[in-house]
């Protein structure tokens, strides 16, 4: 498999495919999921064995993320990491202990601190293995706000260092939402 602007998204179609199977069949195993061939192609587009494996894990387990939306976060990051990286790793994992906690606000926004850090984590491919962006905690912010978790990922590009640029986007979105 190799990676190119045009079957890039079907052979990750393949590659999640073929891990759920084989996770629905029992195996747990990263190295059973992902054969040396499918590493190879998720670290071509900045994606991890792990990230993977927990989108499939939460599929199964909860029936969401859908494979559309995990194909949208995947676009996003690759992305980030082929235009902004230079498609080169920078750095490793962030520490856990750096992230705000659960309950902390920002205008009175609860997790929105949390969601921002795990999606910068996210953009420079820096989750540790006991994170992921999009987790059972992620999905309901997201959704309570009406917010896209790709168009999250981007607004957090875009947006850089300027926090508040995040923080208008989610107070938009939620009030787009209250008014349907």
């Amino acid at each position: 498999m190799v990676s190119n602007g045009y079957d890039w998204a079907i052979d990750f179609k393949e590659i999640y495919q073929d891990a759920l199977k084989e996770y629905l069949r029992g195996s747990r195993e990263l190295v059973t999921l992902f054969p040396a061939k499918a590493t190879s192609f998720l670290a071509s587009i900045g994606c991890s064995q792990r990230e993977v494996f927990d989108f499939v894990e939460d599929f199964a387990r909860d029936g969401e993320p859908e494979f559309e939306i995990v194909l949208l976060v995947t676009a996003v990051r690759r992305d980030f990491f082929i235009v902004a990286q230079g498609a080169k790793i920078v750095s490793g994992p962030i520490d856990m202990g750096s992230l705000p906690p659960k309950s902390q606000q920002l205008e009175g926004i609860r997790w929105l601190p949390r969601i921002i850090a795990k999606a910068k984590a996210k953009l420079r491919g820096e989750m540790p293995p006991e994170l992921m962006y999009l987790c059972g905690g992620d999905r309901p912010f997201l959704r309570d706000h009406g917010i896209d978790a790709a168009e999250f990922l981007r607004r957090v590009w875009a947006a850089g260092d300027d926090t508040q640029k995040v923080v208008d986007f989610v107070k938009l979105s939620q009030s787009q939402l209250n008014k349907r």
